[in-house]
């Protein structure tokens, strides 16, 4: 299935609400790689949760993750 890229909402609370469900599912994920010994994945996902943590924290601008033309993601199906 595609899907279409959106650019980033214009809504804050929307943007902030949605960077905190990021952040607790990457917690998630990261005690289930955990459990299952997977380090290397347990620890992309850790960077993951530590740069949502970021920006939640206004440590990093949201727009430093936005993407660009020179910054894109390989876009894979899920």
């Amino acid at each position: 299935m595609a899907h279409k890229h959106v650019g980033a909402s214009l809504d804050p609370a929307r943007t902030r609400e949605n960077i905190a469900y990021i952040r607790q599912m990457l917690g998630e994920l990261r005690q289930v790689a955990q459990n299952e010994g997977a380090d290397m994945l347990c620890y992309l996902i850790e960077m993951a949760y530590v740069e949502a943590g970021d920006v939640q924290s206004g440590r990093r601008a949201l727009t430093s993750i936005q993407h660009t033309n020179g910054n894109k993601s390989a876009r894979m199906p899920l």
